[in-house]
């Protein structure tokens, strides 16, 4: 499994979102408190992606573990975000440890993350790769199932359909054929920020301007809800909506 968190509202530093909260997820890499059975530690990748302005996000993405890596350290304390997507991984036996395997996954103004595991992989997901465009299987940016599953939720969006709806109809399509699979997703253009909750936890933490989702919460504040299972969140500065999820 893996721990994430998308973060919008008035710029912070990314030092304050992955560093300095006493549950930060630097320290959730190597001391989670809500894995569920899905490991000990998340120290195969992290990454982090970020908006500068208006215009497409930056990424930076390792296959070490965070707590190794000096430079996310100092670039933390020194960047500046309004919405950040980022994640630390524990990798499922067999899958690549690569750079590339870290999320955020990306496209366009798109950042995406995947906390969970697709059962019978590959096996199960064969007849909906096959659905996928074939330069999209051969450009994949690691042979795991949170890298394909990326691409199916991708594909939606490119022909059109929202973020909610991608990733609700993607979560729906992958449990169908690969019951017992978690599948808590994460996805945000740096406006809009939706997850699902399939399998694993995921709390949220709104605030006047501000809107806080985390795979586990990052402090004791008292703001905090979890998110209940079977439910997808769409949240904004202004808002968080729950809506089930659906179901094939």
């Amino acid at each position: 499994m893996c721990r994430h968190l998308a973060y919008l509202g008035p710029p912070v530093t990314l030092a304050e979102l992955l560093f300095d909260p006493p549950y930060s997820l630097v320290r959730q890499s190597w001391a989670p408190r809500d894995m569920r059975g899905g490991g000990t530690i998340n120290a195969d990748g992290f990454g982090v992606g970020w908006y500068p302005g208006d215009g497409e996000p930056v990424r930076y993405r390792r296959a070490q573990p965070i707590w190794s890596d000096p430079t996310i350290a100092q670039l933390a304390a020194v960047t500046s975000a309004g919405a950040v997507l980022a994640a630390v991984r524990s990798a499922t036996v067999g899958m690549a440890v690569l750079d590339g395997a870290a999320a955020p996954f990306a496209e366009g103004r798109w950042l995406f993350s995947h906390n969970g595991v697709v059962r019978g992989w590959p096996d199960a997901m064969v007849p909906l790769a096959a659905g996928l465009p074939v330069r999209d299987l051969l450009t994949l940016d690691a042979a795991t199932d949170s890298a394909l599953i990326w691409a199916l939720v991708r594909h939606r969006l490119r022909a059109g359909a929202g973020p909610a709806e991608a990733v609700g109809d993607t979560v729906a399509e992958v449990a169908a054929a690969a019951p017992g699979s978690r599948l808590n997703l994460l996805l945000t253009d740096g406006r809009t920020a939706v997850a699902s909750v399939a399998g694993h936890a995921l709390s949220v933490r709104a605030a006047p301007g501000s809107v806080l989702l985390c795979s586990e919460p990052h402090d004791d504040d008292p703001g905090w809800r979890a998110v209940p299972e079977g439910h997808l969140v769409t949240a904004t500065t202004a808002e968080v909506r729950l809506s089930p999820l659906p179901t094939r």
